[in-house]
């Protein structure tokens, strides 16, 4: 296991260094920064004062090799808009963004497992048809949309929860929370249902299909007629074998919505790292933006090593040489 968790990561620090070598070749060749950093009106000698002071005038790989030692040590650059360190104006935002994504996949795990796990048991009564009906709805419905109609719905017509705003939130000095308040949590219901619905009818249907092919085989047969309580014979012999494709997706999935929740975050005004990547892009802010994708390639690539660790404890078979 640690032989294989160290070829893991040093497979991480090679997509690392890829991505960022990828950003920063795409970004030196997107636009001037000079102009940015010094203005529109700037002179072309206090141009060049500043691309001095940057280093901008060195050749590209020693900008490389210098870009790097600095990401190193967490130092992205500072924003060109709002001139402070990249890195602490996304982490001012992460918080926001990381709530809003662990609580849409709790939703997505815990009801997307369960109704799978019923929908199997007896695929063609009327109310399982239903419920696979609506998943296929959540699917086809675009993200936007679904955050529209559950504003209509919730915020205008019924007016039980709030349309947009992240609400009243609990600073614990290294994290901003809005878990501890009761409008926090009314803020948070309408993005988390919008952010978590497709990826909730995909668990959805990846359960119900797992557990179908699953429930046919011999052992399963052999825990029925052996007397065993329904319970353990579906959730300890059936569901834990269909749970490493499930566990496989919802860690994909969680990567996901935390590096790609911009459309919520805007639908809703949540202030994530979405919508401050939205507004750094109408600004050709770079740093933020290369601060934002090496972040979120560095939440994936974890995840990832996790869900892989996560295998052996769901199947024993699973054994990493």
């Amino acid at each position: 296991m640690f032989a294989y968790i160290t070829r893991r990561l040093i497979q991480g620090v090679v997509v690392l260094l890829a991505v960022s070598f990828i950003c920063f070749i795409i970004f030196m060749y997107s636009g001037d920064p000079v102009i940015s950093l010094a203005g529109r009106y700037a002179t072309l000698q206090e141009r060049e004062e500043v691309r001095k002071a940057f280093g901008l005038d060195k050749p590209f790989y020693v900008q490389y090799v210098r870009f790097i030692a600095n990401a190193a040590q967490g130092n992205f650059g500072k924003s060109y808009v709002s001139r402070v360190p990249a890195l602490g104006l996304i982490m001012e935002r992460f918080p926001a963004t990381a709530e809003l994504a662990v609580s849409a996949i709790f939703l997505a795990f815990t009801m997307g497992v369960g109704l799978g796990v019923l929908v199997s048991l007896k695929p063609y009564a009327f109310r399982n048809r239903l419920i696979m009906t609506g998943s296929l709805v959540n699917i086809s419905m675009p993200t936007f949309l679904m955050g529209i109609l559950l504003i209509m719905i919730f915020a205008v017509y019924l007016g039980i929860l709030p349309p947009f705003g992240r609400g009243e939130t609990v600073d614990l000095g290294f994290w901003r929370t809005g878990f501890l308040s009761w409008s926090g949590i009314k803020h948070l219901i309408l993005p988390a249902f919008t952010l978590g619905m497709y990826q909730l009818a995909v668990l959805l249907r990846l359960t119900r299909a797992g557990m179908r092919e699953v429930l046919t085989e011999e052992y399963i047969k052999t825990a029925w007629s052996k007397g065993l309580p329904p319970r353990k014979v579906i959730f300890k012999h059936a569901l834990r074998n269909v749970m490493i494709p499930v566990v496989t997706m919802t860690g994909l999935q969680f990567g996901e919505l935390i590096a790609f929740s911009i459309v919520t975050e805007t639908i809703f005004q949540w202030p994530g790292m979405g919508n401050l990547l939205l507004t750094s892009i109408y600004e050709g802010d770079q740093p933020v933006i290369v601060t934002y994708i090496m972040l979120t390639a560095l939440i994936i690539l974890s995840l990832n090593i996790i869900v892989d660790i996560l295998y052996a404890f769901l199947n024993p078979k699973i054994r990493y040489e």
